[in-house]
């Protein structure tokens, strides 16, 4: 039953989000603020998802333009990873998104940006023109940059073109992590804690494009971790909640 009456709301405030978004969107296309507006609307089902997010330090590097590297673990990653989405900034898609019937049209229309990574050439080009975006808009860029969802196995390997831009942009990355989402069940009444932390600033100043390996190495190392560090928290918290319950 609770599943049904999740599913049902659910679908409901996804309606209202898609026909607000595109009204919006159909009068401010691809305005610089469009992607905050719908993350906001979808952020706001995380408690009807039995979802307590709780979100530290986001208000770092907010008025700076930078690239933000979040992880990418399930499809609830639409209802965590949204409250944390600033002003200003816009996210890095695949292609295929486009083709998804009203989906892929609401995303274009917010702003974001499709890459075609099957095509080497044009998926540099429009790196390229990201970079340049990024610089003459004063625009902040959102990208999964393990490219898949995780599924609960840590923090995968990280593709390259996020960490080339943000060299191109001479702009700071700064990592987003949400703790283990693998624990959320629609059929659960109490699905816990999600704690997302904005971590610091990382400068890309001085980094050479032939430093990218070692340089995302390096970041990589920091954000696994922290998340480590986050999960093992929410586990406390989310102790302490089942205890109080009783």
């Amino acid at each position: 039953m609770l599943l049904i009456f999740r599913c049902i709301i659910l679908a409901i405030m996804l309606c209202l989000a898609f026909v607000i978004g595109s009204l919006v969107c159909l009068v401010r296309p691809r305005h610089r603020n469009n992607v905050h507006m719908l993350a906001k609307m979808f952020s706001f089902a995380a408690p009807v998802l039995g979802i307590k997010v709780i979100v530290r330090n986001q208000t770092k590097n907010n008025s700076n333009p930078c690239i933000f590297l979040a992880n990418h673990q399930n499809n609830f990653d639409i209802f965590t990873h949204t409250a944390a989405v600033p002003k200003g900034t816009v996210s890095l898609g695949k292609k295929s998104i486009a083709w998804m019937p009203l989906i892929g049209q609401i995303y274009w229309l917010t702003g974001n940006i499709l890459l075609d990574r099957r095509n080497r050439s044009k998926a540099f080009d429009t790196m390229a023109k990201t970079a340049q975006n990024i610089k003459n808009k004063c625009l902040s860029l959102w990208v999964f940059p393990e490219g898949t969802r995780s599924q609960g196995r840590g923090l995968l390997p990280f593709k390259m073109g996020a960490f080339y831009t943000a060299i191109a942009a001479q702009v700071p990355m700064v990592p987003v992590l949400a703790s283990n989402q693998c624990h959320i069940k629609l059929n659960r009444w109490n699905n816990g804690v999600v704690l997302i932390e904005v971590m610091d600033p990382i400068t890309t100043n001085g980094v050479d494009k032939s430093q990218v390996k070692d340089f995302s190495a390096k970041i990589h190392a920091q954000m696994t971790q922290k998340l480590v560090q986050l999960n093992q928290e929410a586990q406390v918290l989310m102790g302490k909640t089942v205890s109080n319950n009783i």
